[in-house]
C-alpha cells in the first residue's frame, strides 16, 4: 500500500515509517551458518526443516541430474531472507507458492528472498527446481560426488548434500525424507530407508525411497548404477536391503561375505545398544575408487577397498554401531565426533572379544603400549580434535581407550546400562559429550569429570595405567580393526 506524504520534515519522515509494516521492519536475513565453530559456513539460521521431498532424474551417461526439492520447514525468527546449502544450477524457487528471488553467495550458499517477509513460527514450503552435472561442481577445492563406471554415488562426511539437493546442512537440523529417482531402465537407484515403489515409463524406471525417522543431511545417500540387490529379514525382525555393483570383480565375494551378515550383526549389536532404531538396515558396495565406509543411515556405504584383502565383518560392525551412536543420536556440533567414532570403534573391540580374537582390555592395553609418550597420537584430543584432526586415528583408538577406562571406573553393570540407555535417552535427537558425561554420572553415581578430562581433553599420554603382561602382544583382531578404522567414518 502506498501512503501519501502530507507534511515536510519530521512529520514526513514519520509518515514514511508508517508506510513500512511494523512486522516487516523487524525482519532480518537468516545466518549463513548454523554456528558450528569447526565449519562456520555449514548449515543455516532462521528455520528448522521437518521434511525433504526430492523428485529427481539422473542420466548416467552424462552425469546430468535434474529435479525438484520440496522442503517443509518452520521459521525460528522473523526472516527477510534465508540460505540453503547447494551447488547445482537453480531455475526457480517458490516459498509458500509464490515465486521468490534468489542469488548465490560464498562457496555453497543459495540465498532465497521470499516475496513477503516471514514471521517467526511460520510454516513454509520451499520448492527449488534445479539441474546440473554434479561432478563438475566444487567447493573449497573438493567434490564429494563420486562417479562410477555406470552411475554415481553421493556419500561423504561432513558434507555431501550440496551436490544433489538444497538443504540446511548440519546434524542439528535433522528431518525425514522421501527420495524418488528416475534412471534409465536397467539401472537402479539406492537411497535410505525403505523402498516404497518402483514404476517404469518411456524407458525410465523410478525408485521411491522413504526415511521415516529424523536423519542428518550428511547421512543421506544416493547411488545410481547396475546393482544386484538382496533382501532378507534378521532373526530380530529387521528388514535388510543390500546392493552390490555388478562389476566389483575380485572384491565381490568378500564384500558379500561381509555385508550379507548385516542382519546377524544388527541383532548382535541390539544386545548392547538396545532395539534397532530404524525401519530397515543394509548396505551397498558401488564400484568406486574411494577407500572409506560411511554410516549413511539404514543403508551403509562401503568402498570395495574395504574388502580387497578378504571379508571384513569388523567394518560392518563399526558402521552398524553408528546407527545408534551417530545416526539416531547425532552430535550437536562436529567437535563431539568422539560420540560417534569412539563408540563405533569400541563396538569393534566388543566384536573381537565375541569372536575370541582379543578382549577389549587386551586391545586397550595394546593401543596404549603401542604409542610412546612423545607420539603425536597423544596430542590429538578426542573430545575436541579440531577440524583438521577430526578423523585422526586418535579420535577412534584413543576414543575407544577412553570408553574402556570408563568401563573400568564404573564397573560392568553400570557401563552396559550406560551403553544401552544412552541411545534411548536421546533417540532421534542430538547430544554433546557434556550430555554423555552427565548421563554416565547419573547412571553410575560417580563423578567422572577427571576421567573425561584426562582421556578426552588432555594433549598428552595419560600416566599410571597398569598394563597386562600381554600388552605388547598384538591381538589377532588388531589388523582387521585397524584396517577397518583406517577407512571408516
Amino acid at each position: 500500500m502506498h501512503r501519501r506524504i502530507i507534511a515536510p520534515g519530521a512529520l514526513a519522515a514519520a509518515s514514511l515509517m508508517l508506510a513500512i509494516p511494523a512486522s516487516a521492519a523487524s525482519h532480518s536475513p537468516g545466518a549463513p551458518g548454523i554456528g558450528d565453530p569447526y565449519y562456520p559456513a555449514y548449515g543455516n539460521g532462521g528455520y528448522d526443516v521437518s521434511h525433504y521431498d526430492l523428485r529427481l532424474k539422473y542420466q548416467p551417461a552424462t552425469d546430468e541430474l535434474s529435479g525438484t526439492a520440496t522442503i517443509l520447514a518452520r521459521t525460528t525468527q522473523d526472516l527477510s531472507s534465508f540460505d540453503l546449502d547447494f551447488l547445482l544450477d537453480v531455475s526457480e524457487v517458490r516459498v509458500n507458492g509464490a515465486k521468490a528471488s534468489f542469488t548465490t553467495s560464498g562457496q555453497h550458499e543459495l540465498v532465497v528472498t521470499p516475496r513477503t517477509p516471514l514471521d517467526k513460527g511460520t510454516p513454509i514450503t520451499v520448492v527449488v527446481r534445479y539441474s546440473g552435472v554434479p561432478s563438475t561442481k566444487s567447493a573449497y577445492g573438493f567434490n564429494t560426488w563420486h562417479r562410477t563406471p555406470d552411475g554415481a554415488v553421493a556419500a561423504d562426511e561432513p558434507e555431501a548434500a550440496w551436490w544433489w539437493y538444497p538443504s540446511n546442512d548440519h546434524p542439528l537440523d535433522k528431518a525425514t525424507y522421501d527420495v524418488s529417482v528416475a534412471v534409465p531402465d536397467g539401472t537402479q537407484a539406492i537411497s535410505n530407508g525403505t523402498l516404497q515403489s518402483t514404476s517404469s515409463q518411456l524407458g525410465w524406471t523410478r525408485y521411491s525411497w522413504r526415511q521415516n525417522k529424523p536423519q542428518a543431511t550428511y547421512l543421506t545417500t544416493l547411488a545410481m548404477g547396475k546393482f544386484d540387490i538382496t533382501t532378507s529379514t534378521s532373526e530380530g525382525g529387521v528388514p535388510v536391503v543390500n546392493a552390490y555393483s555388478k562389476d566389483l570383480g575380485d572384491n565381490d565375494g568378500a564384500a558379500r561375505a561381509s555385508v550379507e551378515r548385516t542382519g546377524e550383526l544388527v541383532d548382535w549389536l541390539s544386545g548392547y545398544f538396545g532395539p534397532y532404531p530404524f525401519s530397515s538396515a543394509g548396505g551397498y558396495v558401488p564400484n568406486t575408487t574411494t577407500g572409506y565406509a560411511l554410516e549413511t543411515q539404514t543403508r551403509v556405504y562401503y568402498s570395495p577397498k574395504q574388502f580387497a584383502k578378504g571379508s571384513n565383518a569388523s567394518v560392518v560392525v563399526h558402521e552398524l554401531a553408528h546407527q545408534w551412536y551417530g545416526d539416531s543420536v547425532s552430535l550437536k556440533g562436529w567437535k563431539n565426533i568422539w560420540l560417534n567414532e569412539g563408540f563405533a570403534t569400541y563396538a569393534q573391540w566388543l566384536w573381537s572379544e565375541h569372536e575370541g580374537e582379543g578382549t577389549t582390555q587386551e586391545l586397550a592395553d595394546y593401543v596404549y603400549a603401542s604409542h610412546p609418550a612423545d607420539d603425536a597420537f597423544w596430542t590429538v584430543k578426542p573430545g575436541d580434535p579440531g577440524p583438521d584432526h577430526q578423523f585422526d586415528d586418535a579420535v577412534y583408538d584413543r576414543g575407544a581407550l577412553a570408553i574402556q577406562e570408563l568401563r573400568k571406573t564404573v564397573g560392568d553393570d553400570a557401563f552396559f546400562a550406560i551403553l544401552k540407555g544412552w541411545p534411548q535417552e536421546h533417540a532421534y535427537g542430538n547430544a554433546s559429550i557434556a550430555d554423555f558425561q552427565a548421563y554416565a554420572e547419573k547412571v553410575s553415581g560417580k563423578s567422572l569429570g577427571a576421567l573425561f578430562d584426562t582421556w578426552l581433553f588432555q594433549p598428552s599420554k595419560p600416566a599410571g595405567v597398569a598394563l597386562a603382561k600381554s600388552a605388547v602382544v598384538q591381538p589377532r583382531s588388531w589388523k582387521k580393526i585397524a584396517a577397518a578404522v583406517d577407512g571408516a567414518h
